[in-house]
């Protein structure tokens, strides 16, 4: 499987987000990810960085 999980960096600290995520497309309220059941959660973050070989997405929120 080659889905990542999703991290929020706050302060930093990195919380769980969302798992298995599938796909992260940029969206007009901010990035939607999208799991590999097909359940969407919309954040307004920037991408901080990918570990795609630790299956890792680090976001960091915006206002």
């Amino acid at each position: 499987m080659c889905e990542a999980n999703a991290y929020l960096r706050q302060e930093g600290k990195e919380e769980m987000f969302m798992e298995m995520v599938d796909k992260v497309t940029p969206g007009e309220d901010g990035l939607v990810l999208e799991d590999i059941f097909g359940r969407r959660k919309i954040i307004k973050a920037r991408i901080a960085e990918l570990a795609l070989v630790d299956h890792r997405i680090i976001l960091e929120k915006q206002e």
